[in-house]
């Protein structure tokens, strides 16, 4: 991504947009039984309306909606009939509104380090958890989250904003550079990533700072105002801090601003494990897998979005 692409604000206001998600399994060998998860049901709140959402399997079984642990729209599915490819299509259609401004004002300055009544360490002690990693790369880390807090007088609106935008403007957006199992600390250490690591990274910064963050999986409209078009062609990640009297926003580390109507919310949890669009177990058969997806993010008129 070029720097040009980059910038602390990001679109606001209202849109409609058009998601279409196709993810493809294949595998050497015919699988005769397995379960899935699927999280591919785009949130329906204050700031976000899912006007239509329809998920096709292939091939056939049976499909039981819940919502998890973490509020996420999820399906189980379960199919016996042998395959060697599955194919599984989401489409949905939400319309989305900007939340409030960061700026509006608070009971009280919003100021590090934070204190929590001890009714709400409990809930949000999950996203207040840093990375399982030695002492030494933590002590960095943590090293590397203060020099933003010093430099914004501890604000902590000011710290997060910069966080995220000196993510952006200092890492550069590399494919194929990293795994899941790539840590925060090598991500800082080689600065290159995708949306996956810059947001990891974030998470650990905020939450060795004392504020809870957790991971955000959805969709990113890129428009005509993007320089990587490739954010679109795939699932996006992002960071969500929890402020007070604010709740939980959103912080893009990729494009280096604050979330706004160009980001469709899908599922979320403490690290990518619990948000993950699709997960599966084979139970018997299958062999070497190969994984295809596909992801189309448009913008509707006023009109496409009525019919």
């Amino acid at each position: 991504m070029t720097d040009g692409s980059r910038s602390s604000e990001l679109p606001h206001g209202r849109r409609t947009l058009s998601v279409l998600h196709e993810t493809v399994y294949r595998y050497e060998g015919a699988v005769r039984q397995s379960t899935h998860v699927f999280r591919l049901g785009p949130v329906y709140d204050e700031h976000q309306a899912v006007l239509s959402h329809a998920l096709d399997v292939t091939p056939a079984g049976n499909q039981s909606p819940f919502e998890d642990l973490f509020g996420n729209r999820a399906t189980h599915f379960t199919t016996s009939e042998p395959y060697s490819e599955m194919r599984i299509v989401s489409r949905s259609v939400v319309r989305l509104w900007s939340p409030p401004l960061l700026a509006a004002p608070t009971p009280a300055p919003l100021v590090l380090p934070l204190v929590w009544p001890p009714s709400e360490q409990r809930v949000l002690q999950p996203f207040l958890n840093a990375p399982e990693l030695p002492r030494a790369e933590l002590l960095q880390l943590a090293e590397f989250a203060d020099g933003f807090a010093e430099r914004s007088d501890y604000d902590l609106i000011g710290t997060l904003v910069e966080m995220a935008a000196s993510i952006s403007r200092e890492f550069r957006y590399t494919p194929g550079v990293t795994t899941l199992q790539t840590t925060p600390y090598e991500v800082l250490r080689a600065q290159q990533g995708v949306c996956q690591d810059f947001s990891n990274l974030f998470i650990s910064l905020a939450r060795l700072l004392g504020v809870p963050a957790r991971y955000r999986v959805g969709y990113i409209y890129t428009g005509g105002d993007y320089a990587n078009k490739l954010q679109s062609e795939a699932s996006h990640a992002w960071a969500e801090c929890y402020l007070p009297w604010l709740g939980w926003r959103g912080f893009d580390p990729t494009n280096g601003g604050v979330v706004a109507s160009d980001h469709v919310r899908v599922s979320c949890g403490r690290t990518f494990v619990d948000a993950a669009p699709t997960s599966g177990t084979l139970h018997e058969g299958g062999g070497t897998e190969s994984l295809e997806v596909r992801v189309k993010v448009e913008e509707l008129s006023s009109v496409e979005a009525a019919s």
